[in-house]
């Protein structure tokens, strides 16, 4: 059987003796089981019920030298899959177990999705008018079929996971499982055994064998959200699993082959991770081999009415609650907020909104007062003849001064988003600004503009 097996992609367990053959069946994960009927503790039929009954039961294939049709017709009707004769020729008797193989695989597959039932993310969602958006869309295109591990960068909430489940489903892997792990979110003494499964006894408490994610992820993507916060320790398995493809269960000397494609992200400055020591540079490279950075919402205003208004009829359809635009000051109010918690908090307003509206639109009033109800000083209002027409000075000064007024007023009120955005910090603000720090205390100098009006209390002096 180990010999028939040999060209079928799977990763084959064969135990030792009659009775430790059945046993195991009990205490090792498998997607397939394959006995001989002899091997089967009598009645063979209430056994095979008492299997297909168990948590997580394998798919069973029996092999009798016996060519019984009624023996196995109690058999399949028991729960048995299939129930081959085993003097058939071995390339019959081969190709037999491939097509059980290849169904229980996609059984899985569908398993797992349907586990994870979600809206099937696509790269068209992601239309965008945007220039600095385009530009990263192209990218994406271009490594969106490719098996290359891709780290994905970009402040929390823009959207990293949507993006990798859309670059899995445009992928030739879109028929695969898509597999999430949230690396912050689970324990360290934990998150080993999630991601490259354990032994039965590997440790206190493993009562029974369980697959890791990369193993589950077989023939699809695996998707490390907050890779950053990896333990050191781990960060070395996981960069041999990325150069061998093989995966070794805690507890287990044996090696698991797996075809996976990893896509990480993280909303860190991993560089500066890598700088601290708190990052594996190799493993930031092997990561990295494309590194893609989702631009937050408020450099892509002009995305937002496009955006929110896609997010509002997927919202309507999910609530069951009617709502058929947005009112243009409502409009107006979402483009000039800053939106510090990027697309998912557009999405939260959104909902609010939508659960508090008495009539088919949403008004301004339907919004959270500190988008509702502050002062702006973003694009909208930045350019006065956009929206209500240009001051009445303005239009007796040349075009010269004019153009000089707006840009000062632009860059002001940009420099004091980002010093708002990161509590005064100097250092990240000229970084996201793209300016050396000394020309950045220049322009706060020029503005009046002082770091510490931007700090709140629990932020750091230094």
């Amino acid at each position: 059987m180990q010999r028939i097996l040999r060209d079928v992609d799977a990763f084959v367990r064969a135990p030792k003796g009659s009775a430790a053959a059945w046993d195991a069946a009990g205490q090792v994960l498998c997607d397939l089981m394959i006995a001989d009927l002899r091997l089967v503790p009598e009645p063979a039929a209430e056994t095979v019920r008492a299997l297909a009954d168990s948590l997580n039961s394998p798919a069973l294939i029996l092999l009798t030298d016996g060519d019984d049709a009624e023996t196995s017709a109690i058999l399949r009707a028991a729960g048995a899959d299939a129930v081959l004769y085993t003097h058939i020729p071995d390339d019959v008797l081969g190709e037999a177990i491939a097509v059980i193989v290849e169904n229980r695989r996609r059984f899985l597959s569908k398993s797992v999705a349907a586990r994870r039932a979600m809206p099937r993310p696509e790269l068209s969602d992601f239309v965008s008018e945007s220039p600095v958006m385009r530009r990263f869309m192209k990218t994406v295109h271009r490594v969106a079929d490719s098996d290359a591990p891709l780290l994905i960068t970009g402040e929390t909430g823009v959207g990293k996971e949507r993006l990798a489940r859309a670059i899995h489903f445009d992928s030739r892997r879109a028929d695969g499982p898509f597999i999430s792990v949230n690396c912050g979110a689970i324990p360290e003494n934990l998150l080993e055994s999630q991601l490259f499964g354990h032994e039965k006894g590997a440790f206190t408490g493993a009562t029974r064998a369980q697959r890791g994610c990369f193993e589950l992820a077989h023939d699809g993507t695996l998707f490390l959200d907050e890779i950053s916060e990896m333990p050191f320790h781990l960060q070395v398995k996981l960069l041999h699993v990325l150069q061998d493809f093989e995966v070794a269960p805690v507890g287990s000397e044996k090696k698991i082959p797996v075809n996976v494609r990893v896509i990480a992200a993280t909303n860190r400055d991993i560089q500066a991770e890598v700088e601290e020591k708190r990052f594996r540079k190799d493993l930031y490279y092997r990561l990295g081999v494309v590194s893609i950075d989702v631009p937050p919402l408020r450099d892509r205003r002009g995305d937002i009415p496009g955006l929110a208004s896609s997010l509002l009829a997927g919202l309507s359809a999910r609530i069951g609650r009617r709502a058929g635009a947005i009112a243009p000051d409502a409009m107006t109010a979402l483009c000039d907020y800053g939106w510090p918690g990027n697309v998912r908090e557009l999405i939260n307003v959104l909902e609010r909104a939508l659960l508090l509206c008495e009539t088919n639109e949403i008004a301004r009033e339907d919004l959270p007062e500190e988008i509702a109800d502050r002062e702006y000083g973003s694009a909208a209002c930045l350019f006065p003849g956009v929206v209500t027409g240009i001051p009445d000075d303005w239009a007796a000064r040349p075009l010269k001064e004019i153009r000089e007024a707006a840009l000062e007023r632009v860059e002001k009120a940009y420099l004091a988003r980002l010093l708002a955005l990161t509590e005064g910090r100097v250092g990240e603000t000229a970084r996201r600004a793209g300016i050396e720090p000394r020309s950045l205390f220049n322009k706060m100098k020029r503005y009046g503009l002082r770091k510490e009006d931007f700090r709140s209390p629990s932020t750091p002096a230094g």
